[in-house]
């Protein structure tokens, strides 16, 4: 064993300690992070790990999740083992489990650690997982997420008193999630500019002559947003969870600003008239 090398994550210092002495003693090659933030950057650091033994609840930024999804990009082959004190965790292990290959119950026994990862390190990981971005999935999930969006708003009085077919209601949506997608892969930082969308600006000025309220352009965008987010919830077992939380807050950002852009022309269409939009599809704005 003594050329496997263990990344042990635990921001409790004496437990670092306990296991970094316990694992040495026993063949292995320690390196241990405080941290997340610590933990990711030996990750993607030149030196690869065989093992990585993380507690799934730390403080600050991030988990033991951020830090095993991580390792998977990384180095897929690594065993990921994962330290928790609630045992009684039914609704996340399945989840979970899809991205390490075990979670073992504080506290555990030094000589029952140690044989496990010997074990695992002799199998393997528990085969290949698929680890998805949030665009990936909801590129992936467009079609299903759209018609779920559709079935709220069958379920809402107040936007079905406006007689549409179905094709109305849903035409903006398509390139609504392609531009939803692109903006997830682009890596722009969240609030600083905003893309302008020919299809926003299109669909409120849509809605005003449909006969939508502002407050109706609203609710739907808002059940839109719930939509995408059940379909994020629904995909946890393969979401990449370092890169969840930005992915959720982009989403919400790009939604507001769609929605932001069709209630300015709705507005212009209600007091106006139609109006060409005075930019090119894709200019930035601040």
């Amino acid at each position: 064993m003594d050329d496997i090398r263990v990344l042990l994550v635990d921001d409790d210092e004496i437990v670092r300690m306990a296991l970094t002495g316990a694992l040495e003693q026993s063949g292995f090659l320690v390196t241990s992070a405080a941290g997340v933030p610590e933990a990711l950057k030996l990750i993607s650091g030149p030196e690869p790990f065989d093992v990585l033994l993380s507690d799934l609840h730390m403080p600050g930024a991030g988990d033991g999740l951020t830090v095993v999804s991580a390792m998977r990009h990384a180095n897929p082959t690594a065993v990921t083992l994962l330290l928790s004190a609630f045992p009684e965790m039914t609704a996340a292990v399945a989840a979970i489990l899809q991205q390490a290959d075990e979670i073992l119950v504080k506290p555990i026994a030094l000589a029952s650690l140690i044989e496990i990862i010997k074990e695992r390190v002799n199998g393997g990981p528990q085969g290949k997982r698929r680890i998805e971005t949030v665009a990936s999935v909801l590129e992936r999930a467009a079609e299903g997420t759209i018609l779920e969006w559709f079935a709220r708003i069958e379920t809402n009085p107040t936007l079905m008193s406006i007689a549409m077919s179905r094709e109305q209601r849903c035409r903006h949506l398509p390139l609504l999630f392609q531009e939803l997608i692109a903006r997830l892969r682009s890596g722009q930082p969240i609030g600083s500019r905003e893309l302008t969308s020919s299809n926003a600006a299109e669909h409120g000025a849509n809605r005003c002559r449909q006969g939508y309220t502002a407050a109706m352009l609203v609710e739907e965008s808002r059940m839109l947003q719930s939509s995408i987010f059940h379909t994020l919830q629904k995909n946890l077992a393969t979401i990449d969870y370092s890169v969840l939380l930005v992915g959720v807050m982009t989403i919400a950002d790009e939604i507001d600003s769609q929605l932001s852009q069709a209630v300015t022309r709705y507005t212009i269409e209600a007091l106006r008239g139609p109006i060409p939009s005075s930019q090119p599809n894709g200019a930035y704005v601040s």
